[in-house]
């Protein structure tokens, strides 16, 4: 959706990198790893030469902590309640390699959230929409009606920050 929005002609293909096999000091460090690790699956499936070669991976982080994908109701109500009231940033990398250039990027943005309404986040737990979500919710979900601020671009918090990408291509 977000090449689509941008104008950026792609196909998708994709092959799978296990995230779960990271250990990382910091989040940044976490996409970085992920990024890379995808990147060098793809281009091993895929090369550059033929088209150029994209990959990014995004990690949701509040309180010095990496927000992955809630397990369960109980773990995606902790991963919540960490960022209610607080600042969750939103770290996105890709990589995009040509025969003419190779970008890396790691982009973020940091959302404010007010304290979650807890009536509300019962409501949204019980929907089970947070399954398979990094930081157990959407920022154009559950969680937009909650934000105070934002600082940075959406597109980054989306998966692909498409603004810088579109400077190099």
């Amino acid at each position: 959706m977000l090449l689509k929005e941008a104008g950026i002609a792609f196909i998708q293909e994709s092959v799978d990198f296990d995230e779960d096999k990271i250990i990382a000091s910091s989040p940044k460090n976490f996409v970085y790893q992920a990024t890379m690790g995808k990147y060098e699956a793809n281009l091993k499936a895929f090369g550059f030469s033929d088209y150029p070669l994209l990959v990014a991976d995004t990690v949701v982080t509040s309180q010095n902590q990496i927000l992955r994908k809630a397990k369960c109701i109980d773990d995606a109500r902790n991963i919540l309640m960490t960022q209610s009231g607080n600042i969750t940033s939103i770290v996105t990398c890709f990589i995009y390699q040509s025969s003419m250039k190779k970008v890396i990027d790691i982009s973020q943005t940091d959302y404010i959230f007010d304290d979650f309404n807890q009536e509300d986040l019962e409501s949204y737990l019980a929907s089970g929409e947070w399954r398979g979500k990094a930081g157990a919710c959407m920022v154009e979900g559950f969680c937009k009606s909650y934000i105070k601020e934002v600082r940075g671009f959406e597109s980054t918090a989306m998966g692909l920050t498409t603004e810088i990408l579109k400077r190099f291509i």
